[in-house]
């Protein structure tokens, strides 16, 4: 394998880029907080016993079967991701904005010749289109001073015990994205010209030096859902969803070291790029049940994502700048790896759903939903490898995740206003990080004869830290960064 594994064992963080597999990835690929329709986000999403929603393809594909007409819609979003971040006592923000498509979807349903008064199959309904399942589209720009240690004790501890010769030809590209780079810009040197695997760096111990890092990652993760949905006797809903989740996923990062005190070092960065593609299959079963004109209850099984064509690309680059010239009257140097690229497949956490909805008259209803996720049941593999360490990692720091979301719908004449919340338990074992989420979310529907059209903003937010580098010798202080995502849509229908 020519990606580099040392790197995802040099860096774990909440948010990085590591050049192999590693559970952060799996992490950011299993985690999903559906953007469908304004109506559905106006709710936040509580909408699992209520149905008629195109958004529940891909939560309880039971909801396609309470449609009685076909419909299209399709919803136009804006996504402004914040992140404000704190180390070592320095303060730092970003944003990122992006324009999306929260959901585009096509609704048919046919009825049935059977008799009102006798129980029977009523509408058969067939749905297809795409929602929405994650947004990557932030910005980190994290900064703080550092009198501890550095990225480069990382290097050293790494390289120590390696015979430099090896990783100056690195002849396998087996040091091509970390040690060889930080070698040949002169970050890495031998301690004594006479001792051949015993390595120093050029920033002394506990010197005090500003570590900035930031990060730019945009993309989405996106679902073609083919769902069929059936009616008996207005009683029993049934329905069942083929998904094809697909993933692009880009970023950028810029690790930088300066204004470092008594050293010729006057800095030095480390850039990475890395883009990643990949489709996969699932399916979903679920049903809802009228117990009276007020009550519904439901619930929906979905299988694990099995992404089977996985495949990263990435480069990494490393530059320097002395004081002092060298021989040849250079004072900065550059380094840049081979382009890298890696295929595998990812297996996400299955998920189990339940819900709930009281429906008072035709003036209004509340609803809540409940989702269980173990995301320690994620895994990789290959053909090559069998990603045990990766996969150990992924099982010892992620735990079952609970999901609760409220909402609320009033209705007067032809308008409706909604209302909802959602709480997400951290993914994390052991208070390895926060990670938990919270959000509200508020919304407006109009609907007239054919037509119908609703707005919805949503709020969300997410604590957890960031580490520019941690190994069992070396680690930076955490990076505390909140994350508040706003979501503004608008959805369009026409009843067919």
């Amino acid at each position: 394998m020519k990606k580099i594994l040392i790197m995802s064992a040099l860096i774990l963080t909440a948010a990085s880029t590591a050049l192999s597999q590693s559970s952060v990835d799996a992490l950011r690929y299993s985690r999903i907080d559906i953007g469908g329709t304004a109506r559905y986000m106006g709710l936040s999403g509580a909408f699992g016993a209520l149905g008629a929603d195109f958004t529940t393809a891909s939560t309880n594909p039971a909801g396609i079967g309470l449609y009685k007409s076909s419909e299209f819609i399709n919803t136009p979003a804006v996504h402004i991701g914040n992140v404000e971040s704190n180390y070592n006592g320095t303060l730092a923000s970003d944003s990122r904005a992006n324009f999306y498509m929260g959901n585009v979807g096509f609704v048919m349903t046919s009825k049935t010749k059977s008799d009102p008064s006798k129980r029977g199959w009523r509408t058969f309904t067939f749905a297809t289109g795409l929602n929405r399942l994650s947004d990557f589209n932030h910005r980190y720009e994290m900064t703080g001073t550092n009198t501890t240690n550095s990225l480069l004790d990382t290097y050293v501890d790494a390289a120590n015990g390696t015979a430099f010769k090896d990783i100056e030809d690195d002849t396998y590209q087996d040091y091509a994205f970390d040690l060889n780079l930080a070698w040949w810009t002169y970050l890495l040197d031998l301690a004594n010209p006479n001792v051949d695997k015993l390595y120093v760096s050029p920033i002394p111990n506990s010197e005090s030096k500003l570590q900035t890092k930031s990060i730019d990652s945009w993309g989405s993760m996106n679902e073609y859902v083919f769902s069929i949905g059936a009616n008996y006797s207005d009683k029993l809903y049934l329905g069942t969803t083929l998904g094809i989740p697909y993933i692009r996923y880009f970023e950028k990062s810029v690790y930088i070291e300066n204004n470092i005190q008594n050293t010729d070092l006057k800095y030095f960065n480390r850039i990475e790029d890395l883009e990643t593609r990949g489709s996969g299959i699932n399916f979903k079963f679920g049903f809802i049940y009228r117990a009276t004109d007020w009550f519904r209850f439901g619930a929906a099984f979905h299988t694990p994502s099995w992404f089977g064509n996985m495949r990263d690309y990435w480069t990494v680059s490393m530059a320097s700048e002395f004081y002092t010239p060298d021989k040849e009257g250079k004072t900065k140097y550059v380094a840049i790896s081979p382009s890298g690229s890696y295929d595998y497949n990812l297996q996400t956490p299955y998920r189990v759903q339940g819900n709930l909805a009281f429906i008072i008259g035709n003036i209004g209803l509340v609803s809540a939903d409940y989702e269980f996720a173990d995301y320690g049941s994620a895994s990789f593999d290959d053909q090559y490898n069998t990603f045990s360490e990766e996969n150990a990692s992924i099982q010892k720091s992620y735990a079952g995740t609970h999901q609760i979301r409220v909402g609320t719908e009033w209705r007067y004449n032809i308008f409706s206003f909604r209302a909802g919340g959602k709480y997400f338990t951290s993914p994390y074992q052991n208070n390895l990080n926060d990670g938990s989420r919270f959000g509200f979310s508020g919304g407006i529907g109009l609907k007239e004869g054919w037509f119908f059209m609703d707005l919805a903003y949503a709020y969300s937010k997410m604590q957890d830290d960031y580490y520019f580098y941690k190994t069992s010798a070396f680690s930076s202080n955490p990076v505390a960064n909140s994350t508040r995502d706003h979501y503004i849509l608008m959805t369009l229908g026409v009843k067919l």
